[in-house]
């Protein structure tokens, strides 16, 4: 018999569609290099337009008009971005000029560190440098020689031979150049950057002009069966981006104002405008506080003659950096923002060869933009699961990774960092019992070796022992019986918890039986290779109070707890019957119906469900 094989076009269908995702992803980023002289300005714009957009709309409130709320709030910002220009830069001009009254102590600091010409450290420059010299040719190991005098010449022998005569060195001299040609170097640099911003000036104005017509046309674009999805997403993206830069705005200042008391108080001049400068240049990420910290270092050294206070400049720069960059910006951005520390990382390193400096001010607005697609667009899902901050594995599929991986120790890790603030009932019904589940399909599916099927009932039947003294996270000491019967009543039944089937019905037993006990039920749970089922029943026969849990794990659990529940009825038909099925999410009278004739008195989908049914069934009637 020939094997049916697929069609041509089933099985071209996925590499066809990874091969488009891929050119269209390679398009993209080629797009935005390409196209970066446009979208930086557009982007910059964009950044600004969310900061402006609350001041206009509260011009506009107070009946100002739109051309007047958003050319007055321009022009207030252009003025306020250039006043704070002009200051710092005036402050950098007195301090330049300052610098020629420092010279000794500069000259004494860069004497310091000229290299010694005696001792073993000398001795290994000398070494240096002699192997530079012969690695450089023998023009430069020696001196050229010097032209012979006429006199010497005199008095050579006649016959001699003319001596060679050394190649006259050529210097390329550059005519001085004019004023209009340096004033042309020095203008064109600073032309583009004003071109630059000018664009930027441009996009703002428009986009606050056009807001409400961009953001229809962009809806427009993405189709009307998708406006309530676009319309989260966009409210998300403007929410995270203004909380973002809000954020950034009181950190930076923090810093700035941080910074400059401590520059104060260390005796450096101007600490004002080196608090300033640091709150500014700490928008570049990972670079601005670098160049900000070297001009107040190198400052320093200039005006002290000693060591100390650029020393202690220094541990001001890198004890506030570190406390703000592992703590304060974590927790504020992490929260707020939504994106992981290393997706942030990774996105200022990928936005920054793309578009340079520029790229590395946008990163985080940018990922910021793209976590909030990749949140609502199912398309885009990686770009959410690949950089946001958010789990992507639920408790119960970490620890079932883990224990794949014959890694107990994270497994107990994970289960730990859970029952924090947690009662155990929780851990077993929201992740150890649907870790097994997902076991149990993987097995019967034939998907785990005997070797890691044995390690993981193996490691979940040691925490249950592990978990026998423990007490219940949301229950006082002393209180566990309080909501139950008396205790007399209750101990005159046994709670008998039987495995329906295999070793997983054997653990969610164990589980049970656990949580009863600390309850202060009398329960006994019963081993799979243990006792038969007759002899179970023989024990239940000395006590007609009792109580039989069939324990039952998905996927295959219906048809022998059926058989279970069966020959327990035909024995005992006033036997009080308790079927678990953990983690069944169907109806339960549905359920119920599938057992025919022989039905349990209760059917429980959950630990704490089954406690509560427990509890009815050992009632005692009034």
């Amino acid at each position: 018999m020939k094997p049916v094989l697929p069609p041509a076009g089933l099985a071209a269908r996925p590499t066809r569609r990874g091969d488009a995702g891929a050119i269209i992803l390679f398009g993209t980023i080629a797009a935005l290099y390409f196209a970066r002289e446009i979208l930086v300005p557009f982007a910059f714009a964009l950044i600004l337009t969310f900061l402006l957009t609350p001041v206009v709309g509260l011009l506009e409130k107070l009946r100002a008009g739109r051309i007047v709320s958003v050319l007055t709030t321009v022009a207030i910002t252009i003025a306020l971005v250039s006043g704070i220009g002009w200051i710092i830069a005036n402050q950098l001009v007195d301090v330049a000029n300052q610098l020629p009254q420092y010279r000794q102590n500069i000259r004494a600091k860069i004497e310091a560190f000229h290299v010694p010409s005696t001792g073993q450290v000398g001795k290994a420059a000398a070494s240096v440098q002699e192997v530079v010299r012969e690695l450089a040719g023998p023009s430069a190991a020696s001196p050229a020689p010097l032209a012979t005098p006429p006199q010497a010449r005199s008095r050579k022998q006649p016959n001699a031979p003319p001596a060679p005569q050394s190649p006259v060195p050529v210097r390329m001299v550059q005519p001085p150049t004019s004023g209009w040609a340096q004033l042309r170097d020095l203008g064109t640099p600073a032309l583009a950057v004003l071109g630059r911003a000018g664009m930027v000036v441009i996009f703002t104005v428009f986009m606050l002009f056009e807001r409400e017509d961009l953001r229809n046309r962009f809806l427009g674009l993405v189709g009307l069966g998708q406006l309530n999805l676009m319309t989260q997403a966009l409210d998300d993206a403007a929410s995270r981006v203004s909380r973002y830069i809000f954020l950034q705005f009181l950190v930076n200042a923090g810093f700035g104002i941080v910074f400059g008391f401590g520059l104060f108080l260390i005796g450096v001049p101007y600490p004002a405008l080196w608090g300033a400068v640091a709150a500014i240049l700490r928008i570049v990420p990972y670079v601005g506080t670098l160049v900000a910290a070297m001009l107040p270092i190198a400052l320093s050294l200039a005006v002290f003659d000693g060591w100390l206070r650029p020393l202690l400049v220094f541990l001001l720069v890198a004890g506030v950096e570190m406390i703000v960059g592992n703590f304060v910006e974590p927790w504020l951005y992490g929260a707020h923002v939504g994106i992981s520390s290393l997706a942030l990382l990774v996105s200022a390193v990928f936005w920054t060869v793309l578009w340079g400096p520029a790229g590395l001010i946008l990163s985080t607005p940018l990922t910021v933009c793209a976590v909030v697609l990749g949140r609502y667009v199912p398309q885009l899902s990686f770009l959410h699961i690949l950089l946001g901050d958010e789990p992507v594995l639920a408790a119960e599929a970490q620890i079932y990774q883990r224990l794949l991986a014959m890694d107990q120790l994270e497994a107990h890790t994970i289960v730990g960092e859970f029952l924090k603030g947690r009662p155990l009932i929780e851990l077993y019904d929201s992740v150890l019992i649907p870790a097994l589940s997902m076991a149990e399909q993987d097995r019967h599916k034939g998907a785990i070796d005997t070797p890691r099927e044995e390690f993981i009932f193996l490691s979940v039947n040691e925490m249950i022992a592990e978990f026998s003294e423990y007490r219940l996270a949301d229950t006082p000491a002393g209180t566990e019986s309080a909501a139950l019967p008396d205790a007399g009543e209750r101990l005159n039944g046994r709670i008998f918890c039987l495995p329906a089937h295999d070793r997983a019905d054997e653990v969610t037993a164990s589980m049970l039986a656990q949580i009863l006990e600390q309850k202060g039920f009398a329960a006994l749970s019963f081993p799979v290779v243990g006792p038969s089922l007759t002899e179970v029943l023989a024990l239940i026969e000395a006590g007609r109070s009792d109580v039989v849990c069939i324990s039952a794990l998905p996927p295959y659990a219906f048809s022998p707890a059926r058989a279970m529940c069966r020959q327990i009825r035909e024995r005992f038909p006033k036997l009080k019957v308790m079927v678990c099925v953990w983690g069944f999410s169907g109806d339960t009278q549905k359920a119920m119906s599938r057992f025919e004739r022989t039905q349990p008195d209760r059917l429980s989908t959950s630990l704490a469900q089954a406690v509560e049914h427990l509890q009815e069934l050992v009632a005692p009637e009034p």
